[in-house]
């Protein structure tokens, strides 16, 4: 298993007040493809910071980047978002006026990856795979539950054929018996598909079912045993 996003020694704080508030000091870590990653912490320990920095939406004060060992600095944060990485958030960030399937063809058009030329049919397959069936994918994104707006989310990120996949906290709005589900759905595209899966939670039941289980900690990231 070879890593696929490697961080070192990255650095981010602001000044609050006069003082210098650190929330990431000098943490390095190596992300291993095919494996569905939690990163717990209390609040205000940093983790959406951390996710926001690793998918590009943000930028460290100091430290590297590496996807799949070429710098980040040099490939370029935009094409890193374009090409590389699919985002999951916690509030879906769904285009509310299109339909399920709209939504992931908007995504399909923001890639410079090779795609199957029929985006359409592409795009009711990934639907189809989370759960989401042709009728309800040609509904409004605001006439589906939010169970089902969280799986347009996790096929929205994969309409890209990328090899990461971030997640801050996909199942906070959720309930239990829709939380084991999204959880199952991150599960195979690791097992099945090799995605990178990489989640920021609360919650410990998911953290359980996860591959590996870190805890951001005084700006670093710790191994759970």
């Amino acid at each position: 298993m070879s890593t696929i996003l490697k961080l070192e020694n990255i650095s981010y704080g602001y000044i609050d007040g006069g003082f210098k508030r650190d929330i990431l000091k000098e943490l390095s870590y190596d992300f291993q493809e095919g494996k569905f990653y939690t990163i717990l912490g209390p609040s205000g320990s940093g983790k959406t910071t951390l996710l926001s920095i690793i998918a590009g939406l943000d930028k460290q004060n100091s430290g590297k980047i590496y996807y799949k060992g070429e710098d980040l600095d040099k490939l370029g944060l935009h094409k890193y978002r374009r090409n590389a990485m699919g985002i999951v958030f916690q509030s879906f960030n769904l285009i509310n006026y299109l339909t399920a399937l709209e939504n992931i063809l908007v995504a399909m058009n923001e890639t410079d990856n090779e795609l199957p030329k029929n985006h359409k049919e592409l795009a009711y397959g990934l639907l189809n795979m989370v759960g989401i069936v042709e009728s309800k994918a040609d509904r409004q994104i605001n006439k589906l539950s939010g169970g089902e707006q969280q799986r347009v989310a996790i096929a929205r990120s994969m309409a890209s054929n990328v090899d990461l996949i971030f997640a801050d906290e996909p199942t906070g709005n959720l309930d239990s018996k829709t939380e084991l589900e999204v959880v199952k759905l991150f599960q195979n595209l690791t097992e099945k598909y090799g995605k990178t899966i990489i989640v920021v939670t609360h919650s410990e039941e998911v953290s359980k079912l996860s591959d590996s289980r870190l805890f951001l900690k005084d700006g670093k990231l710790i191994d759970i045993e």
